[in-house]
């Protein structure tokens, strides 16, 4: 192999932060000399202002000065013409059209929706968590912020404020925080725009390009963060992803319970599945043994009770009060990351390897499993 071989060996498996694929396969490498000890490398970027432009810049720079006899590198960036950034889209899509369902039945992704009765039971939190625990499980994970009136994934998830996703054409490449691809309508608000007051068709249309318009790659688990009640969005998205599974949270209380029972029966009508409840705020043991139940007991396990008519929905996880849950959303920072001693984290990293153990690959085979904690 000469030495022009091998640099562009190098820099060809150079992986694009936003893509997910190495360069190379990207038809992203251009001209490549080696002149004495100097290699000069041409790459061009998807467009003008690249996010990554600078990171992959830096990599290609590393990577043709990593092979022997190269001791300086000069790297030339230009940018793709529109038929290179068409012909890229098309190959992103694998041959699927333009605004076609990448999630429909036959998709190897799994699709849960995660929903709650009603607001304020920490269905978002748990959402955060368990898409970033899934993904510290090895699996490739993408979320859908669905909360369009209430968005808080991105905050949750420390995505900070002005992120937007990358446009290339009509495909938009969604920023990932924690190693989860994820899109939200916060990030196409504009400054000081807090409130979407949108109705039925803007909701529908909103979801639909974040299911068909976003390049969320491979994935094996695509989480979805539903608005809290029965309103536009779960009807929409009802019709969009009628084989999804679902996931009911609710509190002990019996106030969300009766009304999260709901939520699961709403999933049934449109043939989506639940396939279990999670209880969140529910007792805590405190240290001297003694617990505490802020919000009663037992709403869980009725809600799984009263959604078992038509086949067992089990009971997943009873995840514990916490101040720490708490405190890590308000600062962007997922306990099941920051904390391994919080009852709560360990309650939701136990939910996602029960959750894995379901499921299966891209190939279709079991998921591989972490043995011991996150």
């Amino acid at each position: 192999m000469t030495t022009v071989d091998a640099v562009r060996a190098a820099v060809s498996a150079v992986t694009d932060p936003e893509l997910r694929r190495p360069i190379g396969d990207l038809d992203m490498v251009r001209d490549i000399t080696v002149e004495g000890a100097t290699a000069q490398v041409g790459i061009v970027l998807t467009i003008v202002g690249c996010p990554a432009a600078a990171r992959i810049e830096s990599d290609v720079r590393a990577a043709a000065a990593s092979v022997p006899g190269v001791d300086d590198v000069d790297v030339r960036v230009g940018v793709m013409t529109p038929a290179e950034r068409k012909a890229l889209t098309e190959k992103l899509r694998d041959g699927r059209a333009p605004r076609q369902m990448p999630f429909g039945p036959d998709s190897l992704t799994r699709v849960i929706l995660v929903s709650s009765g009603k607001g304020g039971v920490g269905k978002s939190s748990v959402t955060a968590n368990l898409a970033v625990a899934l993904t510290d499980q090895g699996l490739a994970v993408g979320l859908v912020d669905a909360d369009v009136h209430g968005f808080s994934i991105p905050g949750l998830l420390g995505i900070p404020a002005g992120t937007q996703p990358t446009r290339i054409d009509d495909l938009m490449l969604p920023p990932v925080a924690y190693g989860v691809k994820t899109v939200s309508i916060g990030m196409f608000l504009r400054e000081g725009e807090a409130v979407v007051a949108w109705r039925g068709p803007m909701l529908h249309r909103t979801v639909q390009q974040f299911l068909t318009d976003v390049f969320f790659g491979d994935l094996d688990v695509l989480l979805i963060d539903m608005p809290p009640g029965t309103g536009d969005i779960a009807i929409s998205i009802g019709q969009l992803l009628p084989h999804a599974e679902v996931l009911v949270v609710t509190t002990p209380q019996t106030a969300a319970a009766d009304v999260a029972i709901r939520s699961g029966l709403v999933a049934r009508q449109t043939g989506q599945r639940v396939i279990g409840v999670v209880e969140n705020m529910g007792p805590l043991t405190l240290p001297d043994g003694s617990v505490m139940d802020l919000f009663g007991a037992g709403g869980g396990a009725a809600v799984a009770a009263a959604l078992s008519d038509g086949g067992p929905v089990p009971l997943l996880a009873s995840i514990p009060f916490s101040p720490a849950l708490r405190a890590g959303g308000d600062v962007g920072a997922p306990i099941v990351l920051t904390d391994g001693t919080d009852a709560a984290a360990s309650s939701i990293r136990d939910l996602a390897r029960t959750l894995a153990r379901q499921g299966r690959g891209l190939s279709g085979r079991s998921l591989p499993m972490m043995v011991g904690p996150s």
